[in-house]
């Protein structure tokens, strides 16, 4: 959880098996703030994208966090995904809501990838 911490600066983004789809939750060069257990994530110039907050799971293979946004089309929902954090690397794999936490990072129907970078 501690490394998580601080601000991080999305690099990459997949949704459905494509990559660099439009985004209405983040975009390239979009920034996430993460303190404690929640997130907000903005445009470079300032403009709230999302947020809400979040449990990890460090126990299980992959790793596990499950996002609960506070706004947007999945406010209220949970939001099953994996994550790897190494170093200054943070990525994940969400399933859209009432799907299964995906087991890979293979991405697919329901599946978004976003990977960051530390900023």
């Amino acid at each position: 959880m501690d490394r998580l911490q601080g601000r991080w600066v999305q690099r990459s983004f997949e949704e459905d098996g494509e990559a660099d789809r439009p985004d209405t939750h983040g975009a390239q060069g979009a920034v996430m703030k993460v303190s404690g257990c929640t997130f907000h994530v903005a445009l470079p110039e300032g403009a709230t994208l999302l947020e809400g907050s979040f449990r990890l799971d460090e126990a299980r293979y992959p790793k596990c966090i499950d996002w609960m946004d506070a706004i947007g089309d999945d406010a209220g929902q949970t939001i099953p995904a994996i994550y790897e954090l190494d170093g200054d690397f943070f990525r994940f794999a969400a399933a859209d809501p009432n799907m299964e936490r995906p087991e890979g990072f293979a991405g697919g129907q329901g599946i978004t990838i976003r990977s960051f970078s530390r900023a």
